[in-house]
């Protein structure tokens, strides 16, 4: 295939619609931005292990293909040529679809999940699979049979997990955008982590075909993204509707936001604290009305989240957890053994459960256009480390960086974090905006509110 026609370098967009707009124009060329993403993996692929496949000769191919179809007018959308990656539980034809584990060393896919489909129909351009937590079975990003995906800021650090590899991917412009799942958290956490912005739509509104399940009543698929508008875009996509790019951020006056204070303002890292009240008080400034909202049974999300997603990833991996115990990670073959012990009582009292959260969840979203709260309690924490403490609370690593965001897996409602400010050691802090069931785009058009106010600041 002949190079493609555009040759001059990227001339520094800062979102996927900028970039559309220089593709489409010709004033770049997708093969030469697809060059750029290659070198920064060739550059920060080792230090971060962000992917386990790079699909370079692949991308450079659909990338000049792309140059020639725009060059000769038949350009497909904002997506056209832009270079993607997504999380390694995705099926692309004749690739591996390991979801970081040996068990599936053997695997080739035999066709494209469904958001495969629409991507590529949309001109977007596959650069590789990305590292995450083994079968997406924990928040850390730690347990992989490729290694831990390492924060991009400090190696000694998580990314979180366990769409770790997608958020490192865009943080580090390794990609422009990222597809990932979140079933506990998992798009949120990493996205929340390494300041990038993180989108778990309500559930169903995005195809899980072809995507290895960890829980399939909980597992959502979403995009992760430098912008609002780019995970409003990309989710458009995703979810089968027209691509269309160039969203406009409504002013916050006249919003009506919650703030689900007791439980989940609790027992949070001093910087996470002062960066999520600062934010309340622009919003505030800006015209916003935030109001206290109550979950009253939001503490008991965690025992109904383990009986339902363990129970259910019990039965995926009934047959291998048998024949291939030694191929799981050794954090991992434990949880899922100890699943099978899960009693079908137990699992329709945790679904009686999560009704009541749902409604409770729907209450508090009554008369409000958000709900919003911090994305994780504490910043990115040590590679490995098993528990974290705020003042005098303690608890595991895991359990603290679920603690707010499992509860809209159980429920379903759309969540979306939005990078806010840092740390003063420099770590990204991240806010999470809560919507109304079936209503993601009214949750998009929020977080562009939000971001355009912190923006601003």
């Amino acid at each position: 295939m002949p190079p493609s026609p555009f040759t001059a370098p990227v001339a520094s967009p800062a979102t996927v619609s900028d970039l559309a707009r220089v593709l489409a124009t010709g004033e770049a060329s997708s093969e030469a931005v697809v060059l750029e993403c290659l070198a920064r993996i060739q550059d920060r692929g080792p230090s971060t292990n962000a992917f386990i496949a790079v699909w370079a000769d692949r991308a450079l191919a659909t990338a000049r293909a792309a140059d020639q179809e725009i060059a000769a007018g038949r350009w497909r959308g904002p997506l056209h040529g832009v270079p993607i990656s997504l999380k390694d539980m995705v099926d692309v034809s004749g690739t591996p679809t390991t979801a970081a584990s040996a068990v599936r060393r053997e695997h080739v896919a035999p066709r494209d999940a469904a958001i495969v489909t629409r991507l590529t129909d949309a001109g977007a351009v596959l650069i590789g699979k990305t590292n995450l937590h083994e079968f997406a079975l924990g928040p850390t990003n730690d347990d992989s049979a490729y290694g831990p995906v390492r924060h991009p800021a400090d190696s000694t650090l998580s990314s979180g997990g366990s769409s770790g590899g997608s958020a490192v991917s865009v943080a580090t412009g390794m990609a422009w955008a990222s597809v990932g799942t979140d079933t506990g958290g998992s798009i949120r956490i990493p996205a929340s982590l390494c300041g990038v912005v993180g989108l778990k739509p309500s559930f169903g509104d995005v195809s899980t075909e072809g995507i290895v399940p960890l829980s399939a009543s909980l597992d959502h698929v979403g995009p992760l993204c430098r912008s609002v508008s780019d995970a409003w875009l990309l989710h458009n996509v995703l979810a089968g509707a027209p691509p269309t790019a160039g969203h406009t951020a409504a002013a916050p006056r006249g919003l009506r936001l919650a703030v689900p204070r007791a439980f989940f303002l609790d027992h949070l890292d001093d910087a996470v604290a002062a960066s999520f009240e600062r934010v309340c008080v622009r919003l505030i400034q800006a015209g916003a009305t935030l109001d206290t909202a109550t979950i009253p049974h939001a503490a008991d999300t965690a025992p109904i989240y383990v009986c339902i997603a363990l129970a259910e990833a019990a039965e995926y991996h009934a047959a291998t957890i048998e024949s291939r115990a030694h191929d799981y990670h050794a954090a991992i073959r434990p949880r899922l053994q100890a699943a099978r012990y899960i009693l079908a009582e137990d699992y329709l009292r945790a679904q009686r459960g999560r009704r009541q959260l749902t409604a409770e969840v729907d209450a508090a979203l009554q008369g409000y256009d958000a709900l919003i709260l911090p994305t994780v309690p504490v910043p990115a924490q040590p590679v490995g480390a098993s528990t974290v403490r705020v003042g005098d609370w303690e608890e595991s690593v895991r359990s603290a960086l679920l603690r707010l965001t499992q509860i809209f897996n159980v429920s379903g409602h759309p969540a979306i974090t939005v990078p806010c400010e840092s740390t003063p050691s420099g770590l990204p802090v991240g806010i999470q905006l809560v919507g109304a069931r079936g209503a993601t785009t009214r949750l998009l058009e929020v977080a562009a509110a939000l971001e355009s106010t912190i923006g601003s600041a």
